[in-house]
């Protein structure tokens, strides 16, 4: 008979936090809320957040793991043998369609004013949120969700004001049966992450001005059975490379009523974002608008893009963030050795090591839509700040995610393995985020692009330097941290010279940790929260300066962080 100490409980010896609110149990995330939104805004907001902690933890976790288990199908002819293609869901994916689109507003938040009951028009950082806690427990329907906001985005940007007035409305729409999903046909086999190489071709559809028929492959296009897609073609005739690439607006239905003339040629079957589909598509002249310039489109597309890589780091930040409230759950509840878990020294290093990265993606996920909003409100700096920042944060807390899933896997032992949790899902889910919109390689290129062409070097110093001196740190720290900052300014500014993309992936992680480390500095000052700085200060330790992996800290700063950090 096992006999526990007196201090201990005999708790269930499988722990399960199914049914806790994780925004009630993540008291961290109101605290950095109160530093980011205006205190009226949040007060109104904080229901709305308990009500989708409560279901992420809940009922939309259990929705979840069923769409994940019964992907959506494809069909191709109806019963009487009809062309009639169309994607079926399953009955749990639509009721988180209807909680993201509609309840939560999700995709229409950042674009119409009176969402979620607020008068005015709410800032990024409250759409970020939202998708920060909602992706706790799916992330699949988070793609769809993204680029109906994104497409919404540049549409508004470059659209014309007639296609503006036709469309934005349906795409902005809370009810699930007149609301246009929007998604971005781009990738080619041929072409992959090379857009100069596209290869689909658009003529003017002859009797319809304005208008353009397109005729191509699309290789990988989630959601492919949106209303409208964003899509990359070459006007026949113009120049090869990517001066040649155009943008254009294709509608998956015509005026008639009747399908555009494209296939969907069959699903992918993926290992991770089993929910959401996506699909090859064929598009056999089908009609589409310009959007903004011609020969420009992927300048055009690239604030999409952009704007869904934001999202795809706030995706990875919430996918670490679940991952981490699941192993301190485990740590704090299961008894091994007479112990919890969380009492082992070995298991409190671990849990450290899950919390860190976590803790950074979600500080540059309000730091980046910070910068977003100055930056629409036409603040020229900040332009060049979230310029920088975007493929920042898509670059290292997507690859970020995919460790600490996988490490917090562990912690739940053989559990975790099993798809009954939600740990594999995790895992699975977070191996696609440092893929698509770009690989690491491609978004490390896009940080020493932004460096070269769009002064985003001096923006994020002066932006860094700021957030210094906001933050009352003591001398020795201060300086330890301006020391840093210009040892990884002039890595930059060296893997910005020609020839030398070699040094792109060191220079963006460590743009990363730098910024990271002095934003989650600056916010302990303004939150009065003390771990914040601890966290920064484990960020310089452990991730900048030099460490000997062979010294003894047992008892020296990370020890004490350990103890702070988890409560003990």
């Amino acid at each position: 008979m096992t006999h526990h100490p007196p201090h201990v409980a005999a708790p269930h010896p499988v722990p399960d936090q199914h049914g806790a609110n994780l925004y009630d149990t993540d008291p961290m995330l109101e605290t950095l809320l109160r530093v980011y939104l205006p205190a009226d805004l949040l007060a109104h907001l904080k229901p709305l957040l308990q009500r989708l902690g409560g279901l992420a933890g809940g009922r939309l976790d259990t929705l979840a793991g069923i769409a994940d288990k019964n992907p959506p199908t494809l069909q191709l002819r109806d019963r009487t043998g009809i062309d009639a293609q169309k994607i079926d869901k399953h009955p749990a994916y639509v009721e988180m369609e209807r909680l993201a689109f509609g309840e939560f507003a999700m995709a229409a938040v950042s674009h119409r004013p009176g969402v979620l009951g607020w008068e005015g028009r709410m800032p990024s950082a409250v759409k970020y949120a939202l998708f920060y806690l909602f992706v706790q427990a799916e992330f699949g329907l988070c793609c769809p969700v993204s680029m109906t906001d994104s497409l919404t985005r540049t549409l508004r940007k470059y659209g014309t004001p007639e296609l503006i007035e036709r469309y934005l409305p349906a795409l902005t729409s809370l009810d699930l049966d007149t609301l246009a999903q929007g998604s971005m046909f781009m990738t080619e086999q041929g072409a992959g992450s090379d857009i100069s190489a596209t290869a689909t071709l658009a003529r003017p559809a002859p009797g319809h001005a304005g208008q353009w028929l397109l005729t191509g492959n699309k290789w990988f296009c989630s959601n492919p059975d949106a209303a409208l897609a964003m899509v990359l073609a070459r006007v026949e005739g113009d120049p090869a490379g990517m001066k040649g690439v155009s943008l254009f607006l294709l509608p998956r239905d015509l005026e008639d009523g009747s399908h555009n003339h494209y296939r969907i040629v069959r699903l992918k079957d993926k290992m991770g974002t089993r929910s959401m589909a996506s699909g090859e598509i064929n598009l056999e002249g089908a009609r589409a608008f310009l959007i903004g310039e011609r020969g420009r489109g992927f300048q055009q597309m690239a604030d999409m893009v952009n704007n869904s890589r934001l999202s795809n780091g706030v995706r990875a930040a919430g996918l670490m963030r679940r991952a981490v409230s699941e192993a301190l759950f485990i740590a704090r509840h299961r008894v091994a050795f007479r112990k919890h878990l969380v009492e082992l020294p070995l298991m409190r290093r671990q849990l450290i090591k899950l919390i860190l990265p976590a803790e950074q993606a979600r500080t540059m996920v309000f730091q980046t839509a910070e910068a977003l909003r100055a930056a629409d409100g036409g603040d020229a700096s900040a332009h060049s700040l979230a310029r920088i920042l975007t493929p920042l944060i898509k670059f290292r807390a997507t690859r970020d995610a995919r460790k600490v899933t996988g490490d917090a896997m562990e912690v739940r032992g053989g559990c975790g393995y099993i798809e009954e949790w939600a740990d594999p899902r995790l895992v699975r889910d977070a191996h696609l985020g440092s893929i698509w919109e770009g690989t690491s390689n491609i978004v490390a290129l896009d940080v020493v692009r932004a460096i070269r062409r769009e002064q985003s070097l001096p923006a994020l110093k002066a932006h860094l330097n700021r957030l210094l001196a906001e933050s009352a740190l003591d001398p020795g720290l201060r300086r330890e941290f301006e020391t840093c900052m210009a040892r990884v300014l002039e890595l930059a500014t060296a893997a910005a010279a020609p020839d030398a993309d070699t040094l792109a992936r060191r220079a963006a992680s460590a743009l990363y940790h730098l910024a990271s480390a002095i934003a989650m500095a600056w916010e302990a000052a303004r939150a009065g929260a003390p771990e914040r700085l601890t966290l920064a200060r484990l960020v310089l330790r452990h991730r900048l300066l030099p460490n000997d992996p062979l010294a003894d800290d047992r008892h020296g700063e990370t020890a004490q962080a350990e103890l702070q950090l988890l409560g003990c």
